[in-house]
């Protein structure tokens, strides 16, 4: 049997899945705790039970997505240098992770993209603080290729990890909205030929 955390665990996926695609669709403000509850299949007052308001549901949302997100990248780059790959081919896999994780979760990407820019918000802190920690597992990358001579110590970390991390989110959203017909493989070739130029420092 589920034990209650367990229970609860589920419970709040419900509820994450149902707000991000119904925020996504119509906006925060137009969604309410009752269409969020209608769409998960559970009592409004699982929603409070779970979540004092709207906006600790919301806020929840973003730091359980982006927690995917940062381990996705994370593995993936693990996995590239456990293999014997160096710092180019880690972030290579890491972009590919990115696209593969866009592709499964396209309205909480939308929704992440079009919050960042907003800074208004009652969650403005957590957003801020849920972008640093994925751009982090990109900084430990670039500064390892930094140490271990791969790249070049004039690159400035911070920024270089920033960029790469938007445009992959931008590149995704621009196929998934422009460009379906692309394959994923063509997306990550496009943008991995990128990285090797760029990042790399390979001739073009």
């Amino acid at each position: 049997m589920e034990n209650g955390s367990t229970r609860r665990s589920a419970t709040r996926q419900k509820l994450y899945e149902a707000a991000v695609t119904l925020i996504a669709e119509q906006g925060f403000s137009a969604t309410t705790v009752e269409e969020i509850a209608e769409r998960a299949g559970v009592a409004k007052g699982t929603v409070y039970y779970n979540f004092a308001s709207k906006t600790e549901l919301f806020e929840g949302l973003m730091r359980h997505g982006v927690e995917l997100l940062r381990n996705e990248l994370r593995r993936a780059a693990e996995r590239t240098t456990e293999a014997g790959g160096g710092r180019v081919d880690a972030l290579d896999a890491m972009i590919r992770a990115g696209l593969e994780f866009i592709e499964r979760y396209p309205a909480f990407t939308q929704l992440y993209v079009a919050e960042l820019w907003r800074t208004n918000r009652a969650w403005r802190s957590t957003l801020t603080v849920v972008r640093r920690e994925v751009v982090e597992v990109v900084e430990q990358v670039l500064r390892a290729g930094v140490v271990e001579d791969e790249f070049s110590k004039e690159i400035d970390i911070p920024l270089t990890a920033a960029a790469l991390v938007g445009m992959v989110l931008v590149a995704a959203l621009d196929w998934q909205s422009f460009q379906p017909e692309r394959s994923l493989d063509e997306v990550h070739g496009a943008l991995s030929l990128l990285l090797q130029g760029r990042v790399g420092g390979c001739s073009p």
